[in-house]
């Protein structure tokens, strides 16, 4: 979709800077060309040698360059592009595009481009609360310049709050759809997606969970949200934070969760990432710590928790479209995945080998194998970002086919 596309990328101050390096390099494995402006501001985050190196051409900082300005180089750069990226686009900046103000390089371009324009806002929480910023925001939209963000979550002042810089996903996701003529083949389909552990408590302070990070889950989400899905996500216990568009309803137990699954139905589709306990303590410590005792250890006596996979493909009235599980194995990894995806009923099961020495469990990176009733496709091994951006797109074309 951006092959052959050229992008001028202007990058703003704040430390947020670093992620447009790795924006850059994800637009150009996708086949575009990324051409870097850098702010004063932004140099003091990131410099004009790493974006040079990185994106293969010269990186502009100067408005006032004998080389550059002799040949009028900020009408250049507005007219070569073939879409303008501000990432982040601090308030600074936005205030400066909001009222037309040209005083350096990146504001100039802006001024002069007759391109299209998209801004990754990124600030503190009560920066971009601040009815200024509001006022800005709004005449930016309807100048027309399309948005992606700003995040919700711990920002780098220590605040939390709206402000992040968009995740990287989501950015190309929205470049992509630019490109697309605007498509976002998810506009009008709601999708339920489960991630995380859940927590079973064996007493006040004790509980059988997993190693999940919620990672991959989270990313799936975002980046069905990014492709214009309407997106609950159903989470257990983790820290990650909330992406871009998404509705989080946070939980614990896997019969907490299971019934939050229930409550948003109805839905196009469901992805069932969560790794949910497949036992729970059948009866509780009253309330009480357990304690050791001359009697020797306690009997912990289990109950098998509702499998919310199985639960929705099963659906009489009602049932998603498409019902997306996981299978998390250490072994025969292709036909224990398989057998599972016969034994839920579920459309599609995306498998990946958990073992301790993947390091998938927790980790940034993921190998999977996408299993359906035609077969099985093997990716790559990838960041948990693209793969969520390819099964956002697998799972759009299962829904608009």
């Amino acid at each position: 979709m951006l092959d052959g596309k050229r992008i001028l990328l202007i990058i703003g101050g704040g430390v947020a800077a670093y992620k447009s390096l790795d924006l850059a390099r994800r637009l150009m494995e996708r086949g575009a060309a990324v051409r870097g402006v850098l702010t004063p501001a932004g140099q003091q985050f990131i410099t004009p040698m790493s974006v040079a190196s990185l994106t293969g051409d010269e990186c502009y900082t100067d408005l006032f360059s004998l080389k550059d300005e002799a040949e009028m180089g900020h009408i250049r750069l507005s007219r070569e592009a073939d879409l303008v990226v501000i990432a982040p686009a601090t308030a600074d900046l936005m205030a400066k595009m909001a009222h037309g103000l040209a005083n350096d390089l990146a504001s100039t371009i802006l001024l002069a481009t007759d391109k299209q324009v998209l801004i990754a806002p990124a600030m503190n929480a009560e920066m971009w609360a601040h009815k200024a910023t509001q006022r800005n925001i709004e005449t930016l939209k309807r100048d027309g310049i399309l948005m992606v963000g700003p995040g919700d979550g711990m920002l780098a002042c220590g605040e939390v709050g709206p402000g992040r810089l968009a995740e990287v996903p989501d950015m190309v996701a929205a470049i992509e759809g630019y490109f697309a003529g605007g498509n976002r083949p998810l506009m009008g389909k709601h999708i339920v997606v489960t991630a995380g552990p859940t927590h079973e408590p064996i007493d006040p302070v004790r509980y059988i969970a997993n190693r999940s990070s919620g990672k991959q889950g989270f990313a799936i989400a975002g980046a069905l949200a990014a492709l214009g899905g309407e997106v609950t996500l159903v989470s257990g216990p983790v820290s990650q934070t909330t992406p871009p568009g998404v509705a989080r309803v946070d939980v614990e137990t896997a019969l907490e969760m299971d019934a939050a699954v229930k409550a948003a139905l109805p839905a196009d589709a469901a992805v069932c990432v969560a790794a949910v306990a497949d036992w729970r303590i059948k009866a509780g410590s009253n309330g009480e710590k357990l304690k050791k005792s001359k009697d020797g250890i306690p009997a912990l006596n289990l109950c098998e928790n509702p499998d919310i996979l199985k639960g929705l493909s099963a659906m009489k009235e009602g049932r998603p479209a498409l019902v997306v599980g996981f299978a998390a194995e250490t072994e025969q990894v292709i036909e224990h995945a398989t057998a599972k995806r016969k034994r839920k009923g579920c459309d599609m099961i995306v498998a990946n080998d958990v073992s301790h020495t993947t390091g998938i469990m927790g980790g940034d990176s993921n190998q999977v194998h996408v299993i359906t009733e035609t077969g099985v496709e093997s990716w790559p091994t990838m960041s948990k970002d693209d793969v969520a951006t390819a099964l956002a797109k697998t799972i759009a074309d299962a829904l608009t086919k």
